[in-house]
């Protein structure tokens, strides 16, 4: 179906007033000194994330207020106020400083999304200790590689967990000094070595006192996988927490009244930036679904919920767009005025069809794990063109980059002044929740950053109106003849096609053109594969994008590998395609 280039947006579009409705004002007048100045601080000018989340809001008018609603299938919803998480937060705080836990320390949280995550997460913040949440799906040996290379001294968990990931590999972390369990059928865990968080809670006091942090005192460590070899952590600072609220404002149009929605876990970046502390420090109400996802189950969340502004993932979208949008006509959503997407490119098919079904379009944002918030998005005043991941936030300065090689010198760029130019996308360095190390690889993190410019690894474009687009990271680019092809541009054509669900592009070698692009696709219910549907394909393909962009080869899977965070795993299906080692996968849906 032939769209237009661009969503227009109206006043009848805006269902409440945009935090950000004048696009160069904001940013012409927008400081992060002046942003910073929206949270309350610490005495003698200390900053801490877990204090700006909780307690401020604690101490005032949203005491009574719903923090966290905690929804599942087992049982009613559980509600927490803001006034019930501090209490509980300072519990664990105090249970930190009872096993000689304080400033610096790290830890490590591994649990579904229950409420002793975010309590322990929350509790370890305001007690200055480092927090890592990891994804209870993985297995023994990702916990194991990341908590030694954090230096975790105390891991959080549950009975069940533990018994299957942590204990067969304790003996192999020699860091770890405490292993507090919570007990899943509400009892207490009798496991050997271990303490029962329940019981520790309950005797400590419910009054503790924020740890004088300073704004560049690290407080959070990120693990982001590489292609080869061992995660790389990423040190984030309690400064970030500046960068989460402006963010959470201008790019989420986060305002005290809505229900917000953020479907990440927190085991991922995402499910720690903006489904932990961004809403919270604006002292909204989180919907917390401790389900795995199921189509039916969220389209109900959204509209009993009453949810206003749903933050989801594009893996999540095309789920929903496979089910079919019979399914999601059945509710109604009169409160949700607000969707965004994060994790991967958004392709144009999923920005429409959100327009279509749910009356919303899809608003899609970038940034990164080093990033540590939103950095370039759309926002709800503004058009959109689909596909683009829009115009940098206040406060933000981006530009294209190209390499310059020079005998004798270290890497130079050069920023690209024409539109439509091909670079590696640069963000100027210095905005708070910047990462400040990879942990313990300072040759590595100094490689990052060029002239003042933080280099993110990703190909992109800027057009004539300042709209950014994603190219693909520089390693998936693929060459064939002469030609630089962009995988996502690829696969956002083949989504166009009506059977299939997902795409992954990547780049064959071939004698004679250096590489050609090959396809792999999964289909969506009611279409199986075959020659016919493969021309088909194939033909829409190259009348969309012409000969020499359109795959040369298109195979059939029945589902593409992602990571446990969305993201379509090209280097995954190249390795395999090659025979080649397939590096770390322990971000692998399903592969632990």
């Amino acid at each position: 179906m032939d769209r237009p280039p661009v969503i227009r947006k109206t006043a009848q579009d805006l269902r409440l007033s945009p935090h950000w409705a004048d696009f160069a004002g904001e940013r012409g007048t927008f400081t992060w000194d002046g942003a910073r100045r929206a949270l309350q601080g610490l005495p003698g000018g200390g900053l801490n994330i877990g204090f700006e989340a909780v307690d401020r809001h604690a101490a005032g008018a949203l005491r009574e207020h719903v923090a966290l609603r905690f929804v599942s299938r087992s049982g009613p919803a559980l509600d927490v106020s803001y006034g019930d998480l501090a209490r509980q937060t300072n519990r664990f705080a105090n249970v930190l400083r009872s096993l000689g836990v304080g400033k610096g320390d790290h830890l490590f949280v591994l649990a579904g999304r229950m409420p002793e995550l975010y309590v322990a997460v929350l509790g370890a913040l305001k007690n200055g200790t480092v927090v890592t949440p990891l994804f209870s799906a993985f297995g023994p040996e990702p916990i194991a590689t990341r908590l030694n290379l954090g230096g975790g001294q105390v891991l959080v968990t549950t009975d069940e967990l533990y018994r299957r990931k942590v204990k067969p590999m304790r003996a192999q972390m020699p860091t770890l000094r405490h292993v507090l369990l919570v007990a899943e059928d509400g009892g207490v865990t009798q496991e050997p070595d271990t303490l029962d968080l329940g019981q520790l809670m309950a005797a400590a006091s419910d009054v503790f006192s924020t740890v004088e942090t300073r704004p560049d005192d690290p407080a959070l460590l990120h693990f982001t996988s590489g292609t080869t070899g061992t995660p790389k952590g990423a040190v984030h600072v309690h400064g970030a927490a500046i960068t989460h609220h402006a963010t959470g404002r201008f790019a989420l149009d986060l305002h005290g009244e809505d229900r917000y929605w953020c479907t990440a876990d927190p085991g991922w970046v995402t499910g720690t930036s903006y489904g932990i502390i961004a809403p919270l420090l604006h002292g909204v109400t989180s919907l917390i679904d401790r389900e795995e996802f199921d189509a039916e189950r969220w389209y109900t969340l959204l509209e009993q919920e009453h949810i206003s502004v749903w933050y989801t993932a594009p893996t999540a979208i095309r789920m929903l767009m496979k089910a079919g949008p019979e399914l999601a006509r059945q509710h109604h959503y009169p409160n949700l005025r607000f969707v965004a997407s994060v994790g991967e490119p958004l392709n144009p098919e999923a920005v429409w069809w959100g327009k279509d079904v749910l009356g919303l379009p899809i608003h899609d944002n970038w940034w990164q794990t080093e990033t540590g918030g939103i950095m370039i998005a759309n926002t709800p005043a503004f058009d959109i063109k689909p596909g683009s991941m829009g115009r940098p936030l206040p406060g933000i300065e981006a530009c294209i980059v190209e390499h310059l090689e020079g005998e004798g010198e270290p890497p130079r760029v050069r920023i690209i002044d024409l539109p439509n130019v091909e670079g590696e996308l640069a963000l100027k360095s210095g905005w708070p929740s910047m990462f400040r190390g990879y942990l313990n690889n300072e040759a590595r993190y100094n490689k990052c950053f060029c002239d003042g410019l933080y280099l993110t690894g990703d190909l992109a474009r800027v057009d004539a109106d300042g709209y950014y687009w994603f190219i693909g990271r520089a390693d998936d680019v693929i060459k064939s003849a002469g030609h630089l092809i962009g995988p996502f541009e690829v696969e956002s054509v083949l989504l166009e096609c009506p059977a299939v669900a997902e795409a992954g592009v990547i780049g064959k070698p071939d004698a004679m053109l250096g590489e050609v692009v090959k396809a792999f696709v999964s289909l969506k219910d009611g279409y199986k594969p075959s020659e016919s549907l493969r021309m088909d394909i194939s033909a829409h393909a190259r009348k969309r994008l012409g000969a020499a962009v359109a795959p040369k080869e298109i195979a059939f899977l029945p589902v593409l590998p992602r990571t446990r965070s969305g993201k379509i795993m090209r280097r995954l299906l190249k390795a395999r395609e090659l025979g080649l080692p397939e590096g770390d996968t322990s971000t692998l849906e399903g592969g632990a």
